[in-house]
């Protein structure tokens, strides 16, 4: 159950990674919009739009199957402690008591860095990931060596 949860939750982060980047490539202007109104203007360029695009992508992908997840799952916190960092007053005051500007639909955003976080905290229990397979014996004899097998001859 542990292991199809974590490729659950593996594949569900994936899938934001993967459609916020291709919102970036396909909608460059409501892309734009964004960083305008969220990151300074950060991004707002079509060319660092397309990079970044790009690069969440090809994250989403490894975090998907798994694969290069030391670098995967670093970059993906990154990428979503911007996120949460961005609309933190929303995080803060989701209901908008105190501050202005905020919206209860940006909450989900410290729910994605746990996840993001939980990943990273889960590795070794990550067994349905690419990397765990890649790293497994492949012959039945080396999974279970007897000790006469590891005798001196």
């Amino acid at each position: 159950m542990q292991a199809l949860t974590l490729l659950l939750l593996r594949a569900s982060l994936a899938g934001l990674l993967f459609f916020w980047g291709a919102n970036k490539l396909l909608n460059t202007e409501h892309s734009a919009a964004i960083s305008e109104q969220y990151y300074f203007s950060f991004m707002s360029a079509d060319i660092l739009l397309y990079a970044f695009g790009t690069v969440q992508i090809v994250i989403g992908l490894l975090v998907l199957v798994g694969f290069l997840r030391r670098f995967a799952y670093p970059a993906q916190i990154l990428i979503n402690g911007a996120s949460l960092i961005a609309v933190l007053p929303s995080i803060i005051d989701p209901l908008g008591w105190y501050l202005s500007d905020t919206n209860l639909l940006f909450y989900p955003s410290l729910i994605i860095f746990t996840g993001s976080l939980l990943l990273i905290a889960f590795l070794r229990e990550d067994q349905l990931s690419l990397d765990t397979k890649l790293q497994q014996p492949t012959s039945w004899k080396v999974r279970h060596l007897c000790p006469r097998d590891n005798a001196p001859r």
